[in-house]
């Protein structure tokens, strides 16, 4: 094949027009003559196309080996598509480069290389070593090409945006310059590819079937059969079409038939000059395929009986597929219209259904199938983090191979050196003995000539290895850059799918809030309409439209830490607002995902070893991220607790609870199913949470007999074994937090510090917040039947788990300070929403649930540290100390009228008159 093409000279004008008649991915275009003459003046104008004979390595038993291929390069897929021949309407199959990665081994045969896609491996053998590289670095540029940018459509160049191109064209330009560094770029092959390659004769093949591919047999009869109607019709209507090769090829040209290889047809149309080829062009590819590139030179054939036959046979068969293929469309058709049918009768059903039992049933149904979407929606989810685990070990494969190629190209490099250094010293040993007189010239000369021949060979292996080695690093860099280009794309769809959901949960929570004002309007005229909706809102999940997307659904029914996302109240009024702040939360979350959360979570990460700073306490007050939360807190306690912690104490503490049973254990079952209603791990029987909660609880109440057990402390302990989950941890997080970072007598059983912290809140929210406080104040409304709870759990009713866990890794570590910040931030984050409010019943009754509706993380903890500065730890300690004197001044007044009472109530007991009966004096009448 190789002498065959080098022998034929080329021609520009025959180069230009057949290069004008492949510049479409999907044939030849027509133009007007003018313009057709204009591109083959202008050889250079036009755009060079990817295409030429290869040989291919495939096949099956005997028919394995070399077979001739014309390949052919898709701009628009980036596909190499390819088929026996040039002339061939329908491609035999392609290879994706999208994904492909390419190979040459230097010790392989001369020209050989390797196309690796994820699938397959394609070996390929060019004529020369010369194309073999011009494929390589052109397929690696096509490549790059398609990952930098989207193609501008072969048949509408002018539609491309104009911004689009300079640019990929010099990102190109910059792509090209960078790779010349490892590998020269390769002179295009006069005559071997492009557009000149199609007007060759088709690469002789020992065995003529042996080129026949028997996998794609169908496409072979269809591409013969489309070759034989067009040559019939060429004869017919256009006998001027066939191109007749250059006297100076030396070659005549052939129209052979299948049943007699080699004769020339008697009726064979007279030959026209290669210069009317750009005009007999498209009268030609009027009547051909347009599903694969190709170029019009076809080849004359009698069609005989035995053709017909076939032809006859095979268009059967075409009809018999297309006709299997339409009863499978109808299957399926009618399977939607059943689907469909079935979903209009379940809609009737519930619209006739004349009892609430019905269609509470069909609702019920509906539910059902939620379900089922939702586990499978967690079935892609696990997948995704599957092939996301898979994606990061491939990653670190790929910087595994990095290391080795380069530990390759030292030792490659060393081993140049050496061979270098070897041969200048043979050559200097065989040439000193030619200058001494006792050798005999013949030995030497023939050692020298053995010796240079070998030498010779080395330095062509040399040569060759050293190509290998430019090559292969011009692919690692490409592919590197490919790889990088690839990530950041899908971190931009990451973010932009992030965004979308965002507004999603944002567009949905105002349609909530839209239904939530009107039933409170009470509109009597659309109740019915309004109730409707209500419930379709509350049963509805963006999960349910779809089940073949992960990320559909918004929000999930738990969070991470096992809490209810969208509570179960009993009123309507109170499930919209849930609802509402769901999607609220989920929306700030995904908003502030890439822009806040993420660089915070590399921020733990690089963070090896804990120890008190000013960054440690300002990221604590950001939040700890889920994964480093259990170590952060094991931490922070360990530094509370360490003066009272010894090895084994717990253990000892249960056992001693074992030997006898504590009086507050009663109080401590009692309160075990009061423990957050909300959360699945506390509620579910077969949980271990409850047990664990309980031995917590009996150890400290025995650890601390001055307390014992107080309500509130159960909540408390929840949090932690939520986040730390072994018991130990748990019940020394609760030490912590009882005694060392709460003050005195907080959990006693006159609740003295507590009740302290209540008037200090006053005085700061009189401070701080003056213009809500008169407005409290007017309305006579008491603060500390809403906020006495919120100091004594931390919060842990009030808040949300995704903020609430924020406040206390705060609290963890600056301890009771975080508290009153947060209740103040609490106040005015919803300040303008209070004010609103005129009567002091509708205010309790906002005031019980209105911490739930804060959903913004952020918000909040930017006005808890920055927009209630200055809070110094001074003014906290004295507001205490005075309120406190207050506070024992009062209750020692209230002793004193209590014993005064008791000493009155005394006297009078001795001054009752005689007169009166007792109870006892009548038990014994009838």
């Amino acid at each position: 094949m190789k002498d065959a093409q080098e022998d034929v000279p080329q021609s520009n004008s025959r180069s230009s027009g057949s290069e004008e008649s492949a510049s479409s991915g999907q044939g030849p275009e027509v133009g007007p003559p003018e313009e057709a003459e204009d591109r083959a003046r202008s050889p250079e104008a036009a755009p060079k196309k990817l295409c030429g004979y290869l040989r291919k390595f495939g096949g099956k038993g005997p028919m394995r080996g070399w077979k001739s291929r014309w390949f052919f390069y898709d701009e628009r897929k980036c596909h190499l598509y390819y088929s026996r021949t040039a002339q061939d309407a329908n491609p035999l199959d392609s290879i994706d480069l999208s994904a492909a990665i390419f190979d040459c081994k230097a010790d392989a045969e001369a020209g050989t290389f390797e196309i690796k896609t994820p699938n397959r491996v394609i070996t390929l053998k060019a004529p020369t070593k010369q194309v073999m590289l011009y494929w390589l670095q052109q397929l690696q540029m096509k490549r790059w090409e398609f990952h930098s940018g989207p193609p501008a459509p072969p048949t509408a160049p002018d539609t491309t945006p104009a911004r689009n191109g300079p640019a990929l064209h010099i990102e190109l330009e910059q792509e090209e310059a960078e790779l010349k560094e490892f590998l020269h770029p390769v002179k295009t092959p006069p005559g071997l590819v492009g557009a000149e390659a199609a007007l060759q004769p088709v690469p002789a093949t020992a065995l003529r079937l042996q080129n026949i591919s028997l996998k794609h047999l169908g496409t072979e009869i269809q591409n013969t059969m489309h070759t034989i109607c067009g040559n019939k019709h060429a004869q017919g209507a256009t006998p001027g079409s066939l191109v007749e090769e250059s006297p100076q090829s030396g070659e005549q040209p052939s129209a052979p038939n299948s049943s007699a290889p080699g004769k020339e047809p008697a009726d064979s149309p007279k030959l026209v000059h290669k210069s009317s080829l750009p005009a007999s062009l498209p009268q030609k590819t009027k009547h051909q395929s347009t599903t694969f590139p190709f170029f019009s030179e076809g080849l004359v054939r009698h069609r005989t009986a035995q053709e017909k036959v076939v032809a006859l046979e095979q268009q059967v068969l075409v009809l018999t597929k297309e006709l299997k293929s339409q009863k499978e469309l109808v299957q399926i058709l009618y399977k939607a219209l059943e689907a469909a049918q079935q979903e209009k009768r379940a809609s009737s059903a519930y619209l006739a259904a004349a009892e609430d039992k019905d269609r509470l049933e069909l609702v019920r149904h509906q539910v059902r199938q939620i379900a089922e979407l939702g586990r499978r929606v967690e079935a892609l989810e696990q997948e995704r983090e599957s092939l996301t685990h898979s994606v990061s070990l491939r990653e670190q494969e790929v910087k595994e191979l990095q290391q080795h190629v380069q530990l390759l190209m030292d030792k490659n490099q060393a081993k140049q050196q050496v061979i270098c250094r070897l041969s200048e010293k043979v050559t200097q040993d065989f040439t000193q003995p030619l200058c001494e007189p006792h050798l005999r010239p013949s030995s030497a000369d023939r050692d020298l000539l053995s010796q240079q021949e070998r030498m010779e060979h080395l330095k062509d292996d040399m040569e060759a290895y050293r190509t290998q080695n430019r090559f292969l690093n011009s692919e690692i860099y490409q592919v590197t850059k490919i790889w990088r280009k690839v990530a950041e794309k899908e971190k931009a769809l990451l973010m932009k799918c992030a965004y979308l959901q965002a507004r999603n949960c944002q567009v949905e929570s105002k349609y909530l809030a839209g239904l939530r004002r009107l039933q409170e309007a009470k509109a009597s005229e659309c109740s019915e309409l309004l109730q409707q909706f209500i419930q379709e809102a509350l049963q509805w999940e963006a999960g349910a439209a779809s089940a073949d997307s992960v990320e559909l659904s918004p929000i999930s029914e738990y969070d991470e830490y096992g809490f209810l996302t969208v509570p179960d109240y009993e009123m309507e009024d109170l499930k919209l607002l849930a609802k509402i702040q769901a999607l609220e939360v989920r929306s700030h979350h995904l908003l502030e995902l890439e822009a806040v959360e993420r660089p915070l979570q590399q921020r733990w990460a690089a963070l090896a070893e804990l120890s008190p700073s000013t960054e440690l306490k300002q990221l604590l007050r950001a939040g700890v991220p889920r994964e480093h939360r259990p170590r952060v807190w094991r931490w922070l306690i360990h530094r509370r607790v360490q003066h009272l912690h010894t090895p084994g104490h717990y253990q000892e503490l249960l056992s001693h609870g074992q030997a006898c049973e504590h009086p507050a254990a009663r109080q401590i079952e009692l309160d075990l199913n009061r423990t957050f209603p909300n959360n699945k791990h506390f509620m579910c029987p077969t949980s271990s949470f409850p047990d664990k909660l309980r031995r917590v609880l009996l150890a400290f109440s025995w650890q601390n007999p001055t307390i014992g057990y107080c309500q509130g402390l159960n909540r408390l302990a929840a949090i932690a074994l939520l986040v730390l989950e072994e018991e130990e941890s748990a019940f020394w997080c609760l030490v912590a937090i009882v005694e060392n970072i709460m003050p005195a007598e907080y959990y006693s059983k006159t609740l003295m510090a507590s009740q302290v912290d209540q008037r200090v809140l006053q005085d700061l929210l009189s401070e701080k917040l003056p213009r809500l406080m008169a407005h409290l104040g007017q309305h006579h409304v008491n603060l500390s039947l809403i906020t006495f709870n919120w100091f004594l759990v931390v919060f842990a009713d009030s808040l949300i788990s995704d903020i609430l866990l924020r406040v206390w890794d705060a609290f963890l570590h600056e301890g009771t300070k975080v508290v009153f910040r947060y209740a103040l931030a609490i106040f005015k984050y919803n300040e303008e929403a209070i004010m609103q409010l005129q009567d002091g019943l509708e205010i309790y009754q906002y005031l019980r649930f209105f911490t739930k509706t804060i959903c913004d993380s952020r918000k909040l903890m930017n006005i808890a540290f920055n927009d209630m500065n200055p809070f110094p730890m001074k003014q906290l300690r004295q507001l205490r100390a005075a309120h406190r004197e207050r506070l024992e001044a009062e209750l020692r007044e209230l002793e004193l009228l209590k014993a005064q009472y008791l000493e009155r109530k005394a006297t009078l007991d001795h001054t009752r008159p005689e007169g009166g009966a007792s109870e006892d004096e009548g038990e014994g009448d009838a």
